[in-house]
């Protein structure tokens, strides 16, 4: 039996985030990207969310490489956490590696990594795989899309994209080589999916600049600009807008100061000598000659544009006929945090510029509107075709453009992580699953979680009860009334609760001497189910019950 080709997703199918995929063949394994995705109401306390690397744990020795589509982090947060389970080479673009290397230096793991840069031009042998790459345009610099060449034939790997044929950094995508790559045939073609719902062709970064100037002309005071800080074409328009207006520009954020000064190092960014300032020197200046560039847009809480709007920021405070842009659409789910950042501003007295609300067109999409899509799977002309990197119905209308354009149903695979492609003498099947799921992040813990999830959300809705019991160590009796602690669980009648159950406590204590039954354990069981039943009698509530015994 000859070797098997197969592509599997440990992560972006049926999700927004945490990007990871998978090409094997024989005993190599190549990867591509590998991200994160962040939290939702529910996964209390969480930080990130990350692919679960336990397949590949399990077949360490044949992983060869880590090839990175771009610097967005739903395709490169993971990559810290992964390279500390299992160090392999890190492919990746000039600007790519920069962000990259960011992550690596705040977990320490710099020195012990290896990364190449590669770009549009690159080639790379792995095993049996000959691995090149073509330009796409997205939100980011320096954007690539895959060449898989295999015993078995082409598997392309799109990476995000979209078709922006006047790009504010002149980076065009390479629109002839991928009809070439078409053109030789393709076997199978992984494409993203994010806006396969929209109509119509992404409209042009362009756009964007001349609208951005035309606000500046017009503000009164200072501006506050937030965008994503990966977004450096979006930066450079600001900064173009800025030096038009006379104004100089203070960045404020950590992500923001980090991928700037990347850019501005790595020649992705040009900005002009004295222009950046210090946040503490925009009080200084006259209002009308200051620019802030921040992170917050997408409402993240302790987010520099969320302390602005609360007054809760040192150096710079936002006061009325000030100008505030979000320069940057919402991501799902974002919504009521934006929403409670723009009353806020307004509440501040700013003239506040956002998005759907505005007419201004201040954001265009990094992805690839339906046309786009269609546009890449004609130049493809794959006969297998994967739509990824999408929720499912995203997936669903990509499945309908690919058989629009002339894909064959049967050829088409709408599958969910862990399924299984596997290409045999040309021919592809979904014949498998691998086990796939989430690891989270919560501070310095890294893994399921489940249990700790659990507690926390029980904490959430019934509060916690800790009753705190002073033993006496040489006859196990107790030496003073039991200390109770409640934490978000009763205000009201709580003085009445707490009579109650420390007379079940003492009459527990004193049934179980009686019986000879002194451990520890027994005590701890015994109380918290007899508090248990009383609370939920009086209460209808179910608290989380923790005994502490201290022996003295």
């Amino acid at each position: 039996m000859g070797k098997l080709l197969s592509v599997f997703a440990l992560g972006g199918l049926n999700e927004i985030g945490k990007n990871m995929y998978a090409i094997e063949y024989g005993d190599d394994i190549v990867l591509i990207d590998c991200g994160n995705k962040f939290p939702d109401e529910e996964l209390l306390g969480i930080d990130l969310i990350i692919p679960d690397f336990s397949y590949l744990e399990e077949n360490k020795e044949k992983i060869r490489g880590l090839i990175v589509t771009h610097g967005h982090e739903d395709h490169i947060g993971g990559v810290p956490y992964f390279l500390k389970k299992i160090n392999v080479p890190v492919y990746a673009t000039r600007f790519t590696l920069g962000v990259i290397e960011i992550k690596l230096k705040e977990h320490r793991i710099l020195r012990e990594s290896t990364l190449y840069e590669i770009n549009s031009e690159s080639e790379v042998q792995i095993g049996e795989l000959t691995i090149s790459f073509f330009k796409v345009n997205h939100s980011i610099p320096d954007c690539l899309g895959i060449v898989f060449n295999t015993p078995e034939g082409t598997i392309v790997h799109t990476g995000d994209f979209k078709f922006d044929l006047t790009p504010a950094n002149q980076e065009r995508p390479d629109i002839h080589k991928m009809a070439a790559i078409g053109n030789k045939g393709v076997l199978l073609l992984l494409s993203e999916s994010t806006n396969a719902e929209r109509q119509g062709f992404t409209p042009s970064e362009q756009m964007v600049g001349e609208n951005l100037v035309g606000l500046f002309m017009k503000a009164k005071r200072k501006i506050i600009v937030s965008t994503f800080a990966s977004n450096i074409s979006r930066v450079q328009q600001i900064v173009q807008a800025s030096e038009k207006t006379d104004r100089k520009l203070a960045l404020i954020g950590r992500s923001m100061v980090n991928v700037v000064n990347v850019a501005i190092e790595r020649g992705y960014l040009t900005v002009p000598k004295g222009m950046l300032i210090e946040p503490k020197e925009t009080m200084e200046l006259p209002p009308e000659n200051v620019t802030i560039l921040c992170t917050g847009s997408q409402g993240e809480p302790g987010a520099a544009l969320s302390r602005l709007s609360t007054g809760n920021f040192r150096d710079v405070e936002i006061l009325p006929e000030d100008t505030v842009i979000l320069a940057a659409g919402p991501i799902p789910g974002n919504e009521k945090n934006i929403s409670t950042i723009i009353d806020n501003l307004y509440q501040l007295g700013a003239h506040v510029i956002y998005g759907s609300g505005s007419s201004f067109g201040l954001h265009v999409s990094g992805h690839g509107y339906q046309e786009d899509l269609k546009l890449m799977l004609t130049l493809m002309k794959p006969t297998y075709f994967v739509p990824i990197h999408g929720e499912y119905r995203m997936l669903h209308h990509h499945l309908l453009l690919a058989e629009a354009i002339g894909v064959k149903r049967e050829n088409i695979f709408l599958i969910n992580n862990g399924d299984v492609i596997e290409v045999e003498n040309k021919i592809a099947r979904s014949t498998r699953t691998i086990p796939v799921g989430s690891t989270y992040v919560d501070g310095i813990d890294v893994g399921n979680m489940e249990f700790v999830l659990r507690d926390r959300k029980h904490i959430s809705e019934d509060g916690l009860l800790m009753i705190i019991l002073p033993m006496s160590k040489p006859d196990a009796k107790m030496l003073a009334e039991p200390e109770i602690i409640s934490r978000g669980f009763v205000d009201n009648h709580f003085s009445e609760l707490r009579k109650g159950m420390i007379g079940i406590i003492t009459e527990t204590i004193e049934e179980l001497h009686a019986e000879n039954r002194y451990s520890w354990n027994t005590k701890k069981k015994q109380i918290k189910k007899l508090i248990g039943q009383y609370i939920r009698e009086n209460t209808r509530k179910r608290p989380m019950i923790v005994p502490i015994l201290i022996e003295i």
